[in-house]
């Protein structure tokens, strides 16, 4: 992935943050999701006062671009800090990180987690999902 990628879809995954619906947590997550034909798909984290039907930033990108026939992708960036504010990286939580073992390869599928698009760190999904279950163990 090229720097110019890199950057786009870090500031992609920040104008997310202006479409999350945090009326509970104040904690505002985007993410964009680099599908391998090139689109880029959107998510932001939606709130619900039950919390279980919460669905995060991550998760929205991935059900957006399924929901349409997209299911081979290459990188997602993810953002997030209170009130929107970038102040540390914010990666994906264990349910999002299983929903992209069912999509992903863990050996070349990259996650970017950035507080701009001059501070990131890259990581593949087997980085952060090591011994991670997936359509391959049934």
């Amino acid at each position: 992935m090229t720097k110019e990628q890199i950057k786009e879809l870090i500031t992609t995954a920040a104008e997310q943050l202006t479409y999350s619906y945090v009326p509970y947590s104040h904690f505002k997550v985007g993410a964009a999701l680099l599908a391998k034909d090139g689109k880029i798909y959107t998510g932001c984290n939606i709130e619900n006062a039950a919390y279980t039907p919460t669905n995060c930033a991550e998760r929205t990108a991935f059900f957006k671009a399924v929901s349409e026939g997209v299911r081979s992708f290459r990188a997602i960036c993810v953002v997030g800090g209170p009130d929107g504010r970038l102040e540390s990286y914010t990666p994906p939580c264990g349910v999002c990180r299983q929903v992209m073992m069912e999509f992903c390869s863990p050996e070349e599928f990259e996650i970017i987690l950035a507080t701009g698009t001059e501070d990131y760190k890259i990581y593949t999904l087997q980085e952060l999902m090591p011994q991670g279950f997936g359509p391959e163990n049934l």
